[in-house]
């Protein structure tokens, strides 16, 4: 069951290059910045994920980052989703993402599977959102 949301960002894209180009697909990587609120706590966050292209044209990737709160408190990453483009160039993942961390108003992350939405419009500004999957 999805729970409550449990964080909101916004960001830029920082970087992409290409990994492979072939004639059945592409694979990039692409890192971004940004900051928002998670569990209550502003925070600062840099991200990497690869993407790949599917034969039907979706996209499949895997991504890792950090996230920095004022005090110096860190938490870390990993997960995967799917995705399509949309006009433009802009590009909208939906997946999963797993947290790592010891700062106390955190803690809960470590046991939390979340859900996230991560869109991208054409000028490269990202916005995200995350559930807790309860």
């Amino acid at each position: 069951m999805l729970g409550e949301q449990i964080a909101e960002g916004r960001g830029k894209r920082t970087g992409r290059r290409v990994l492979s180009a072939d004639a059945g697909g592409f694979k990039v990587e692409v890192s971004f910045e940004g900051t928002g609120k998670l569990l209550g706590v502003d925070y600062m966050e840099i991200g990497t994920y690869w993407s790949s292209q599917r034969p039907d044209g979706s996209l499949y990737g895997e991504g890792q980052g950090v996230v920095i709160a004022p005090d110096g408190g860190v938490a870390t990453w990993k997960g995967a989703g799917v995705g399509k483009f949309g006009d433009a160039g802009a590009v909208s993942y939906r997946g999963a993402i797993y947290y790592s961390t010891t700062v106390p108003k955190l803690a809960r992350l470590n046991s939390c599977a979340c859900v996230f939405e991560f869109d991208v419009d054409p000028q490269g500004n990202t916005h995200s959102k995350l559930w807790e999957w309860k």
